[in-house]
């Protein structure tokens, strides 16, 4: 049985989408990154970087949550989360890509000078530079989406699984108020009968075991 190595209200929320989706049998195993066990020799034989998610598919290892969202799909083809027509698929991986360089790598930046760098590293200046360049590639994403229900096709695809996390991240920052499309579309995701948790849904879990 594969096991997804995870955490409440991290990336690991998509890969953990996918395999809901999908019908696939896994485990879920958690791992406390606050309580350091990400870092733990036992971890880091499994992802070097320290980081979640990690799927383990037998003596097969795989880290970087969008791809792990990818191999799922073509392991299961066909549940269809992988489109089949090229063009389509190209598609597919374009918005995945998109979502992961364009709108999720501001969100990171703000992440790490508002609260995971020290006090003496963080740039304010830079925080209100990353929301500058995700509400314009959010723009983007919201004109696409006008009048659509999935990003690509007529059905939920890998660039579903990936984005609707990352808007529900923007959301977190009130960064998606002024994007109806974007809103819609991510609330209307999570409303699907085999969603994850919402960031902050898994958030508050996370703080009642703590």
């Amino acid at each position: 049985m594969m096991k997804l190595y995870g955490l409440g209200p991290t990336r690991s929320l998509r890969a953990l989408w996918a395999l809901r989706e999908l019908d696939a049998e896994f485990e879920f195993v958690p791992v406390n990154i606050l309580g350091g066990e990400a870092r733990h020799p036992d971890f880091l034989r499994l992802n070097p970087a320290g980081k979640l998610p990690v799927l383990v598919d037998g003596d097969f290892i795989l880290t970087e949550s969008a791809a792990i969202v990818m191999y799922l799909a073509e392991k299961y083809g066909a549940k269809g989360l992988m489109p089949t027509d090229l063009k389509e698929r190209a598609q597919a991986y374009r918005w995945t890509l998109f979502a992961v360089t364009e709108l999720e790598q501001p969100l990171w930046r703000i992440a790490k000078h508002e609260f995971l760098y020290p006090e003496n590293k963080r740039l304010p200046e830079d925080v209100a530079l990353a929301r500058e360049e995700f509400l314009a590639m959010a723009a983007v994403l919201e004109r696409h989406m006008d009048g659509r229900e999935f990003i690509v096709g007529e059905r939920m695809t890998i660039a579903d699984c990936v984005t609707a996390y990352v808007l529900d991240w923007g959301n977190e920052n009130a960064l998606i108020d002024g994007f109806s499309n974007l809103k819609a579309y991510f609330e209307r995701m999570y409303a699907r009968p085999r969603a994850p948790q919402r960031i902050a849904e898994a958030m508050a879990d996370l703080q009642q075991v703590a």
